[in-house]
């Protein structure tokens, strides 16, 4: 799915994306952030891809990482009361500041008619940074770390996929936190496949 085919990503200007391309090797100061997906609605795995390529698709931006796809049972909720989750996580380098960042997200949810009714509902996307260089920040607006990825299997298993040396900031190694996680609930999903944008 690229954005000519999707009506929910609006096209960036051929000039944003030359400008962009052209500031790419002297980009000021690109700090990489990691950022986790997950839906539990609709065609999960072609949201999931719409997500990654509206990421690839901002200016200021760029897709390095994408992890394998995991299957997970919604969090918070009564067991059987939701559909499973597709989970995956996205490494980025960004120049954006996180508060950018987190603006970009929250449109792409937008986009994908994301609806907030209650706190862990079912959703369409859910895009969420978890970490932006090793910025730490209680911002009731934007927490850095964000605050239970270092509980969350979903987000570290497909984390360590992408950088095994991976650590959350006041939290230490993703791989030594999933150990303490344990990966129940979370399903490995190898015969789905997520790609980098185009």
């Amino acid at each position: 799915m690229n954005a000519q085919s999707d009506p929910t990503v609006q096209p960036v200007p051929a000039s944003v994306v030359e400008a962009v391309d052209a500031a790419d090797v002297t980009l000021s100061n690109p700090k990489w952030a990691v950022v986790a997906i997950g839906a539990n609605l609709g065609n999960r795995l072609e949201t999931l891809q719409g997500a990654i390529d509206a990421l690839g698709d901002t200016p200021g931006l760029r897709v390095k990482a994408v992890s394998c796809v995991y299957e997970t049972e919604p969090w918070g909720v009564e067991p059987g009361s939701q559909p499973s989750y597709l989970n995956a996580v996205v490494s980025v380098k960004t120049t954006l500041p996180p508060s950018s960042l987190l603006e970009r997200g929250q449109a792409i949810e937008e986009a994908f008619d994301r609806v907030r009714e209650e706190r862990w509902g079912p959703r369409t996307i859910d895009v969420d940074i978890v970490a932006y260089a090793d910025v730490v920040s209680a911002d009731p607006v934007l927490t850095l770390p964000h605050p239970r990825a270092h509980q969350r299997a979903f987000v570290l298993a497909p984390w360590l996929d992408i950088d095994p040396e991976a650590q959350i900031p006041g939290h230490g190694a993703v791989a030594a936190l999933l150990d303490g996680v344990g990966l129940a609930g979370v399903t490995p999903r190898r015969d789905l496949e997520l790609r980098l944008p185009e």
